[in-house]
C-alpha cells in the first residue's frame, strides 16, 4: 500500500471545503409540505449564524412566503400570517462573494439596494439566476444554503395563485405558512 503525504492524509481525514464538512441542516414545516435545507457554514459563516439564530429563536414559525414569482424565486422570512412585518435584529454583512452561485434550489438572503442590509428574509431560487450572483450586476445576493429535500414543495408554492396584498404584488392568495422550523441531524 502506498503511503500518502502527511498533509494529504490529514486533509482526507478532516475533510476540506463545503463538501467534506458536516453542514447543519434545517427543516421548514409549511402548510404546503416540508422543505429540508443544508446550510453552507464554511462558505457563509456570518449568514448561517444569523439564520440559525432566527431558527433557534422560533422567529420563522408563523411567517409566510410573501413573494412568489414562478421561474424566479419564492421569498419568506419577514411577515406574519397577518402580514405584519416582524421585527428583526441588525443587518449583517453580505457574503455574496463566497463563490456560491444562485442556482435552482439554493437559498440566498434577501436585501434592499444597500449591500449589507440582509436581516431575516431569504429566498429560494426556482431557476439558475446568474444575474443575482456576485459581480454580475452588483455585489450580489449571498447564497448560504440549498434544498436537499422538498423541491416538489418549493415548486408547489411557486405554482400558487398570487395577487396583491398590503401594497405588495406576487403574494399567494392562499397563504403558505411556516408552521415550524427546526435543526435536524444529517441523514
Amino acid at each position: 500500500m502506498k503511503a500518502l503525504p502527511l498533509g494529504l492524509a490529514l486533509a482526507a481525514a478532516l475533510g476540506t471545503g463545503a463538501a467534506g464538512a458536516a453542514n447543519p441542516q434545517v427543516v421548514f414545516e409549511t402548510t404546503a409540505g416540508a422543505i429540508r435545507i443544508e446550510l453552507f457554514e464554511g462558505d457563509a459563516p456570518v449568514t448561517v449564524e444569523n439564520f440559525l439564530g432566527y431558527v433557534d429563536d422560533g422567529f420563522y414559525t408563523g411567517t409566510v412566503f410573501h413573494r412568489v414569482i414562478p421561474g424566479f424565486v419564492i421569498q419568506g422570512g419577514g411577515f406574519s400570517a397577518d402580514f405584519e412585518r416582524k421585527p428583526t435584529r441588525e443587518a449583517i454583512v453580505n457574503e455574496a462573494d463566497n463563490g456560491r452561485l444562485n442556482t435552482r434550489g439554493t437559498l440566498s438572503m434577501a436585501r434592499t439596494r444597500e449591500v449589507d442590509s440582509a436581516t431575516s428574509q431569504f429566498f429560494i431560487n426556482l431557476a439558475d439566476n446568474a444575474f443575482l450572483d456576485h459581480g454580475e450586476r452588483d455585489f450580489g445576493y449571498a447564497v448560504f444554503a440549498r434544498v436537499v429535500d422538498g423541491m416538489a414543495v418549493v415548486d408547489r408554492i411557486a405554482a400558487a395563485e398570487t395577487g396583491r396584498r398590503n401594497g405588495m404584488a406576487d403574494v399567494p392568495v392562499d397563504p403558505v405558512v411556516v408552521e415550524g422550523v427546526r435543526r435536524v441531524e444529517r441523514d
